[in-house]
């Protein structure tokens, strides 16, 4: 049996088949959608091992669930969302977040200027992965995927002022990341001047 290879297959018959249990077809999922999985469960990952283990679980989902997919909005959307979920899921398997107190949660909250301006995407993603496992998952739920501190709490079973500082921690450690890069490269800048 060769597999297929392109992407002229419309994602109906793609689902379809992979419900039916065509081996080629679920092949050309995976091969169609886990080059952009693999980066979400990277954002959320502490190393490629885990990243690896993510998108295994996450493709393991989608055939399992593959016929609750019902065709509002786009399908890879809808992956999406399964590995952002199966993400969270292991991350709180891993219990990477330890809870604050009211005190520390009041004193945390502070006004950050963004260097991050001045950094590429690319960048500022692998200074994401820089961080620990519970801040860069709070910062990606956050700032990436958009959820809010209550909606994190709720998911990652812990409080709301919990999410905020781990939040909060985040951005001033990326802050100091970014602050040291910028401080190195203009050293570097001055010291190769004629």
């Amino acid at each position: 049996m060769e597999p297929i290879r392109n992407h002229t297959i419309e994602e109906s018959d793609l689902i379809t088949g992979c419900i039916e249990g065509d081996r080629r077809m679920q092949e050309e999922l995976y091969k169609r959608f886990s080059p952009k999985m693999y980066a979400v469960c990277l954002r959320y990952a502490s190393n490629a091992e885990e990243a690896q283990d993510i998108l295994q679980d996450g493709f393991i989902k989608i055939f399992k669930k593959l016929d609750s997919f019902r065709g509002d909005g786009s399908f890879e959307g809808w992956i999406r969302r399964v590995f952002v979920n199966t993400s969270i899921e292991y991350f709180r398997r891993k219990k990477y977040l330890q809870p604050v107190t009211e005190k520390e949660e009041n004193t945390i909250e502070g006004k950050y200027v963004s260097a991050l301006d001045e950094l590429a995407e690319k960048d500022i993603l692998e200074l994401i992965t820089r961080l620990s496992p519970g801040y860069r998952t709070v910062f990606n739920m956050y700032v990436v995927e958009g959820y809010s501190h209550k909606e994190i709490g709720d998911m990652l079973g812990i409080s709301e002022g919990t999410s905020k500082s781990q939040l909060s921690r985040a951005k001033a450690l990326l802050q100091e990341l970014v602050k040291n890069i910028l401080k190195t490269d203009r050293n570097k800048f001055y010291h190769e001047q004629p």
